[in-house]
């Protein structure tokens, strides 16, 4: 049987292409969309979202009962009222909205214990390939190589830095002994902003419509080396989070990543 799913934010930018690519893989029954009590397309059949033919499922503020799992790529005041209607309904979830407070962020860590939930700040394939290597090439290269994180986002993004560069950030940190709070250098400025060794630069950049670009630059005298990750759509983390969902389906109650869906040590 196709998992029943439903789509959290269903009628913003993201959800919508949940929406679009759940139904071209005729792999899901889409059986709930959900937005807030006042938005203006309350009513809508999903399928008119997506927009693709009609499904016979209006958008709406109540989260349905009997679902399997559901998506959230919403906002972090959503992400509350999600965790505990799964946690009512027992339904899976797999969330991926960034700049949840740490508060949130122990809610997901409790509620892991009685439904399975996936949380990653980047559903794209390519980019946990990228969590999976920094802290491995930065051990590699050793302490004389200064490292320093670039993302690009669009103009709409709001929080900064993206969830995805401090995860890389916190993985390159694990790797290398180093307390994120203390080596994370937020942009520079002024007369005296000599860069302070052992430290990690994080840049963020807001323009146009980027949809996702991380770079990590490790530099010493004499070289540089740069990973680097370009997302071309947002179809790129859709397609990642359909991969979760069908793999979530079934599992035992704990929080999972994305390198445990695609099975990387």
């Amino acid at each position: 049987m196709r998992p029943k799913l439903i789509v959290v934010g269903a009628a913003g930018r993201m959800g919508r292409r949940v929406l679009s690519l759940a139904g071209e893989s005729g792999e899901f029954d889409i059986v709930g969309g959900i937005e807030r009590e006042n938005h203006p397309d309350i009513g809508t059949d999903l399928g008119l979202l997506a927009p693709t033919e009609a499904v016979g499922v209006k958008l709406s503020a109540a989260y349905p009962a009997g679902a399997d799992v559901a998506i959230d790529f919403s906002l972090p005041e959503s992400t509350d009222k999600t965790i505990d209607n799964c946690l009512k309904n027992n339904t899976a979830l797999v969330l991926g909205t960034t700049g949840l407070s740490e508060e949130q962020q122990e809610k997901i860590r409790t509620a892991a214990e009685k439904i399975p939930i996936i949380y990653a700040t980047n559903m794209s394939v390519g980019m946990n390939t990228l969590f999976n290597l920094v802290g491995k090439v930065a051990t590699m290269l050793g302490d004389e190589y200064d490292i320093e994180i670039v993302e690009q986002h669009h103009r709409f993004k709001k929080d900064a830095p993206s969830g995805s560069a401090l995860t890389l950030a916190k993985n390159i940190c694990s790797a290398t002994d180093r307390d994120l709070s203390e080596a994370l250098t937020h942009g520079r400025s002024g007369k005296d902003a000599l860069r302070q060794k052992g430290t990690i630069g994080m840049h963020a950049i807001r323009a146009g419509d980027i949809t996702g670009v991380h770079s990590v630059i490790f530099s010493t005298l004499g070289e540089t080396v740069t990973l680097n990750h370009t997302a071309h759509s947002r179809d790129t983390f859709v397609h990642g989070a359909l991969r979760a969902a069908k793999w979530l389906v079934g599992k035992e109650s704990a929080l999972y990543s994305m390198a445990d869906v695609l099975g990387i040590d």
